[in-house]
């Protein structure tokens, strides 16, 4: 049976739209919310619109009963969803998406004084969860349609077995998940986002993503 994940913040535009990508490639998924009750009417929509089954909780219950944790939320929500989720995730795999953007010059690079947003969510929950890091340069808009999209996932982490997970779970959503290291270099790809903002602005680029180029070694080490 495949394992339940919980999309922490799943109503907002990227955490909706991984749900969604997720479910329809038929996926245990769990739409989590600050309101239950506006969970539920998402997953209620998601469900009736694939035809599938699609459960909902509160941010903590999602949290509660899921095998991986997909944290969804923005910067200024990060500290205050993750310990409030922390006591009921210690031993589970969580996938942290968040972003360090700081309005309103969002295409400023502003890392944390953490080194980045995941090291600080690592801080925040404890050396007991299973942290990675993905899906920071990915335009929410262009996942939440059914059209391909050409972006890579670059995934961090101090752990191969969960980084493996989080590039099984890239490649789930229609992209192509990458092992790209330990968990501190995070800070390179979300800093990227505040960059590709500006590109998108400058060149007036609907959702710039980023590719890899050259021909990849899939059966090379990802230590």
């Amino acid at each position: 049976m495949d394992q339940a994940i919980a999309v922490v913040g799943g109503t907002g535009n990227l955490g909706a739209a991984l749900a969604r990508r997720w479910a329809k490639a038929g996926k245990s998924v769990i739409i989590g919310s600050r309101q239950a009750e506006k969970a539920h009417e998402a997953a209620a929509r998601l469900g009736a619109e694939l035809g599938v089954t699609v459960r909902s909780a509160s941010n903590v219950d999602a949290a509660r009963a899921a095998d991986i944790v997909v944290v969804t939320v923005p910067f200024a929500s990060q500290a205050g969803v993750l310990e409030e989720i922390g006591p009921v995730v210690q031993g589970k795999l969580v996938i942290d998406t968040t972003v360090p953007l700081v309005p309103p010059k969002v295409a400023r690079v502003q890392l944390p004084p953490e080194g980045s947003a995941a090291q600080r969510a690592q801080h925040l929950l404890g050396s007991d969860v299973r942290l990675v890091s993905a899906f920071h340069n990915v335009a929410a808009h262009k996942l939440a349609t059914d059209q391909p999209v050409d972006c890579d996932v670059l995934v961090f982490g101090d752990d191969k077995a969960a980084r493996s997970v989080a590039v099984e779970l890239a490649d789930c959503a229609g992209l192509r998940g990458l092992h790209a290291g330990a968990l501190a270099n995070s800070a390179a790809a979300e800093a990227l986002t505040s960059i590709l903002i500006f590109m998108n602005k400058t060149y007036r680029i609907d959702g710039a993503g980023i590719r890899i180029t050259g021909q990849l070694d899939f059966s090379a080490s990802a230590d």
